[in-house]
């Protein structure tokens, strides 16, 4: 069978290893997108790839700051900003949503402790329940900060894994301090519904012959890979439930290839395999901001974003061959633009190659901009695209310069060496 492990509420688990007096409280872990790297003074920022996903920055202060109560997420005029990351069942059972504004969860639950995020944390405590995994489970993949899937084909008999998870769970509370919750079934997609059916703290197993049982009845929009256009396409059919689905099999292979793997994982006839180790075919950066009208200033920060990214496509050691740029604007207006370049990765290339994306993309130059995201993709590790020769020998002098910076940068940090450009 497979299994899925999931740990619970994480963000505010990990807190809890560190001040226990948290137990049993409402709790919840703020978050702001990081705009201080726009900062002329910014320092300390690091990179990691292990875990990067939703409310897990690829970028993030090395150090975190000491002040994390709710002045914290405070600015100058005394409003008080930032979304919730994750927060305690204590603290849902008033309401309390990931998502909701803080503002807005107060409200609901004045007790409610506010915690900054600690990232350095997050990622130590999941590499050391990641390692303590492969200790007990032949084939462990970490999917996400918080979430495993394991394989224990071969290893644990059928009829025996109810009461190996039900161990497993209770010998992780005991040697880590993080409550987990663990599902099992025959494909991977269905141990993950089983999880989010065992939650908190439980354990849960599904065989073929309860299977009906216990799909039938669940949302379709409690399946992972159904989102909200395909929830609101199959509630315009009159499918509710993932019986209802099930029972639709024509419906959903007109839809095309996705809808038809989709009602392959509902009904348990595919499956993933474990993958060990992930490679990564992508990376990206993107923040959120205060309005601003001024383009030097979002220049400057374009500037500053190319180097971030430049710096951690240096430290994957790729050379990425599509780029692409998005702006946010007010009023909900959104551009972007692409570019797919096969040459040698530098790093005055990547900047100036962005400032000419953000020129493209800036179609609403009326409107103030909210978000700005760049992403690298396709290394050409993984599109086998062959490399402009070119000006290939000028460039390779610019790789040798960037791999200068690199070194400063790895030593120093990110903001040790920056352009003029961004100082203004």
């Amino acid at each position: 069978m497979k299994i899925h492990i999931d740990i619970d509420c994480f963000f505010v688990s990990a807190i809890r290893t560190i001040d226990p007096s948290l137990e049993h409280k409402p709790v919840a872990i703020g978050g702001r997108s990081d705009t201080k790297i726009f900062d002329t003074s910014a320092k300390n920022q690091t990179v990691n790839f292990e875990n990067s996903g939703s409310f897990v920055p690829t970028f993030f202060k090395a150090y975190e700051e000491k002040d994390d109560d709710l002045d914290s997420f405070r600015d100058s005029d005394g409003k008080i900003r930032g979304i919730l990351t994750t927060s305690s069942y204590e603290a849902r059972a008033y309401g309390v949503k990931t998502a909701m504004r803080i503002e807005e969860a107060l409200g609901l639950c004045p007790d409610l402790i506010i915690k900054a995020p600690n990232m350095s944390l997050y990622q130590e405590l999941s590499h050391k329940l990641h390692e303590y995994l492969m200790l007990r489970i032949p084939l462990i993949e970490q999917a996400s900060i918080d979430e495993f899937y394991g394989d224990l084909k071969g290893w644990i008999e059928d009829e025996d894994v109810p009461y190996f998870i039900d161990t497993l769970r209770h010998e992780i509370k005991k040697d880590l301090n993080i409550p987990v919750s663990i599902g099992a079934a025959s494909t991977r997609y269905i141990a993950k519904l089983a999880t989010s059916y065992a939650k908190p703290f439980g354990s849960k197993a599904i065989y073929p012959w309860d299977f009906d049982k216990f799909v039938n009845p669940i949302k379709v929009e409690d399946f992972a890979g159904i989102g909200r256009s395909m929830r609101q396409k199959l509630h315009s059919v009159q499918i509710h439930t993932l019986g209802e689905l099930r029972k639709r099999r024509g419906t959903l292979e007109s839809w095309g290839p996705y809808a038809k793997e989709l009602y392959k994982r509902v009904n348990g006839e595919v499956d993933g395999e474990i993958q060990t180790k992930r490679e990564r075919k992508s990376i990206g950066i993107s923040r959120t901001i205060e309005p601003i009208f001024d383009r030097v200033e979002l220049r400057r920060r374009v500037h500053i974003l190319a180097r971030h990214l430049s710096f951690a496509i240096m430290k994957l050691d790729v050379i990425p061959t599509t780029f692409h740029l998005s702006i946010a604007y007010e009023l909900s207006q959104k551009s972007h633009a692409n570019i797919s370049l096969a040459e040698v990765f530098t790093d005055k290339k990547f900047d100036t190659l962005c400032i000419d994306l953000f020129t493209q993309a800036d179609t609403q130059r009326r409107l103030r901009v909210i978000r700005l995201s760049i992403q690298a993709g396709n290394f050409t590790k993984h599109s086998k695209r062959e490399l402009s020769l070119l000006n290939f020998f000028d460039e390779q002098k610019m790789h040798r310069l960037t791999l200068s910076s690199q070194l400063l940068r790895q030593k120093y940090g990110i903001d040790a060496v920056k352009w003029g450009s961004e100082m203004q």
